[in-house]
């Protein structure tokens, strides 16, 4: 029985030690959903701005003529695809996955994809669709904005050398009363449809803004600035979700782990006392045993 008894005290030790690294990953991943959604709500607030000036631009500009969305039609179809490095996510890159094969696999032509992540680029080759580049995701926000950029670098050289024609980016975004949700964004080609929607902008005041330095200058920043913008956000909100995955696998850890050291604890209790109740039976059974002979010979006397 001390055995047995030892081999609980190991597990419940265990399983403390255990509730004790599931308690520092849930407050860090709860510090991290606090300053990639402070993120997330400043990018809205830029990202409405670069809209403003886009579509201050594209009143007079006319058609995207001229603009990559233009060229290479018949080339591949790029796809910027945000998942995690890191585990205890639960189903976050597999529901990803499933989003991503069901949505490229409705549109004609090859497929290159850029994987952010190593566990989706995994998932992706799995999958069958070709990882023309993969790349680490950032531990911090300082981190996004190289990442953005080397994205950036890597579709436009792709872009000019007629690679790739279109660019779509698909990253799980946080939604309320859930984890989170697929989200699928057209990045490319930026098309006339796309121009006269942006265009059509209502604009806060009477008094129309002007375009300095000419069309020619400001809308080509302008639309580098949507770009980069589109694959800071995605990031941004890929990481949130991610986080709010792994603070949800933690507290159900955390659950399991309770109800675990509860019935470890249960048990120790109860072979503890039939412990105990068994060395007093053996206790009485031996006095018993000693008082039995002394009380038949006085008697006999």
């Amino acid at each position: 029985m001390s055995q047995t008894a030892a081999g609980l005290r190991h597990k419940i030790a265990s399983a403390a030690e255990l509730g004790a690294v599931v308690r520092t990953m849930k407050a860090m991943a709860a510090s991290s959903i606090g300053q990639y959604e402070n993120a997330v709500q400043s990018l809205d607030e830029y990202y409405r701005t670069v809209q403003l000036g886009l579509a201050v631009c594209l009143r007079t500009s006319g058609p995207l003529q001229g603009t990559p969305a233009a060229q290479g039609r018949k080339a591949a179809i790029g796809a910027v695809v945000f998942g995690s490095d890191q585990g205890l996510v639960g189903q976050f890159n597999e529901d990803l996955l499933a989003f991503v094969v069901e949505h490229l696999g409705r549109l004609p032509g090859q497929k290159v994809i850029l994987a952010v992540g190593e566990r989706i680029e995994g998932r992706l080759t799995e999958a069958g669709l070709p990882v023309g580049k993969a790349f680490a995701l950032p531990n911090a926000i300082g981190a996004i904005t190289p990442l953005v950029g080397h994205i950036l670098i890597e579709l436009e050289a792709r872009r000019e050398k007629g690679e790739i024609s279109e660019v779509y980016l698909f990253h799980n975004s946080p939604r309320a009363g859930s984890l989170y949700d697929q989200v699928i964004q057209h990045l490319l080609p930026l098309d006339e449809a796309w121009r006269q929607q942006l265009a059509r902008e209502p604009w806060s005041t009477s008094r129309l803004p002007e375009v300095l330095n000419g069309i020619p200058q400001t809308l080509p920043a302008f639309l580098r600035e949507f770009l980069f913008v589109s694959l800071f956000r995605g990031c941004a909100q890929s990481l949130a979700s991610e986080n709010a995955s792994r603070l949800a696998a933690m507290q159900r850890a955390e659950k399991n782990i309770a109800e675990t050291m509860e019935i470890l604890n249960r048990d120790f209790h109860r072979l503890r006392q039939s412990s105990i109740d068994e060395e007093l039976f053996d206790v009485v059974a031996g006095f018993e045993a000693l008082s039995g002979p002394q009380g038949s010979s006085g008697a006999q006397s």
